[in-house]
């Protein structure tokens, strides 16, 4: 297979969709997407076929189980894509929308107005789920997609893709609209970081080798997903019971998400009497429990945390424990060793809630919330494509509007320039 043809080819086929699908009316995008809802609810069972190929093979191949959970499809998973779809549909339209217009004194008006990006190169790992909730988003805000899922879950994704391509091509939609890569082949990777000519973003899901390969080899813009090293701060006002609930979830719910919690930092005040209990609870649940020294001194079975251990995005049932003096302690840590990815305080203290959604610089900044909430769906965007850790263009969960870009509209009479 000549990999370099190929990736062109899909350049230059989604470029071409690309000026119908940004045209496209809302009820056509709509049509298309609750056609691909109802094709996930009815080809649950080859999903889940397909799906265990992958599984099989992330077994073989000796993937976390973390890693082989995020791979997962289940009747549950799939449902909740076609909610997401469903979701996505129930959302107001972005393209066309005229965000502001003013007059000017000789009387022509100036405006702006929100348009698809284009093509969007999508590069991602484990998650099967992120190629509908991507292909989803990019139709709705009329841009195309081309969908480059890792290696260990091929087969999911192609199902996926071929399904949603379907739902295209019944509302009368070009199916290259939404094309996944066909190959496992590394160097297309590389050959779709070079198609600046036909894509106009790129936006990298996976873990840091991944986000750094892109970063180095791309010539298209790129907007980063960085790893999620969440953190939870139980402050000395927090509402202890509330706290412990917080953080059991924020660390167990699903542990191999990007916005799972994966340091917890506790106030001096309340280290003795909170985290006995809190962490048994835990390591019942077989969370490993790694603390600094003092941490280590009151709960004695608690192992030692390196300096490694505070920057780590585990993505599985480890936790990092560190007792601070205060507030200024926690945001100073933060700072040092957070990923600006989901950060969470529990307090009452309307002060110091307030200091850390000001002082604390992460895309989601939570209080007396679990950072699992962390999440475009959750947030009402319908479904995310990822959660940009970047200040340009766009910060969290990108959904929709995320997806455009304003343009400059001018209306006049015949207006010259004096």
């Amino acid at each position: 297979m000549d990999v370099k043809k190929l990736m062109l080819d899909i350049g230059q086929k989604a470029r071409a969709a690309s000026r119908s699908i940004a045209s496209a009316s809302s009820g056509d995008k709509n049509n298309a997407l609750q056609i691909v809802a109802s094709k996930l609810r009815k080809s649950e069972g080859l999903l889940i076929r397909e799906n265990e190929k992958d599984i099989q093979a992330a077994k073989k191949n000796g993937l976390s189980s973390a890693m082989i959970d995020r791979l997962r499809l289940t009747q549950e998973r799939i449902e909740e894509m076609a909610l997401a779809v469903e979701e996505i549909v129930s959302l107001p339209d972005p393209v066309g929308e005229v965000t502001r217009i003013w007059n000017r004194p000789s009387g022509f008006r100036v405006g702006r107005m929100r348009v698809p990006i284009g093509v969007i190169g999508i590069i991602y790992e484990s998650r099967p789920n992120v190629t509908i909730d991507a292909a989803a988003l990019c139709l709705k805000s009329g841009n195309a997609c081309i969908l480059r899922g890792g290696s260990e879950a091929i087969h999911s994704n192609t199902a996926l893709a071929a399904l949603f391509q379907e739902g295209l091509a019944e509302a009368g939609l070009p199916a290259e609209a939404a094309q996944a890569v066909p190959t496992i082949d590394r160097t297309a990777v590389r050959a779709l970081l070079t198609l600046d000519e036909y894509i106009d973003m790129i936006i990298p899901r996976g873990g840091k080798p991944l986000i750094r390969m892109i970063m180095e080899n791309s010539t298209i813009p790129v907007v980063k997903h960085l790893d999620g090293v969440c953190h939870t701060y139980v402050d000395a006002d927090a509402d202890q019971k509330m706290a412990e609930e917080i953080c059991v979830n924020a660390k167990l719910n699903r542990p191999g998400t990007c916005n799972a919690m994966e340091t917890l930092l506790v106030h001096a005040d309340i280290a003795e009497k909170f985290l006995p209990g809190l962490l048994g609870r835990l390591k019942n649940e077989g969370v490993e429990l790694k603390g600094c020294e003092v941490t280590r001194k009151i709960v004695p079975e608690v192992g030692k945390a390196k300096d490694e251990d505070w920057k780590t995005e585990y993505l599985e049932k480890i936790l990092s424990v560190k007792v601070v003096g205060d507030i200024d302690e926690a945001m100073d840590h933060i700072a040092e060793y957070g990923s600006a990815h989901t950060d969470c305080i529990v307090t009452e203290s309307h002060r110091n809630a307030d200091r850390f959604l000001k002082e604390v610089d992460s895309s989601s900044v939570m209080v007396n919330a679990s950072t699992r909430l962390s999440d475009g769906f959750v947030y009402g965007l319908g479904a995310e494509i990822g959660i940009s850790t970047d200040k340009l263009h766009a910060r969290g969960p990108m959904g929709l509007e995320e997806l455009t870009c304003q343009k400059f509209i001018v209306l006049g009479e015949g207006h010259l320039r004096e």
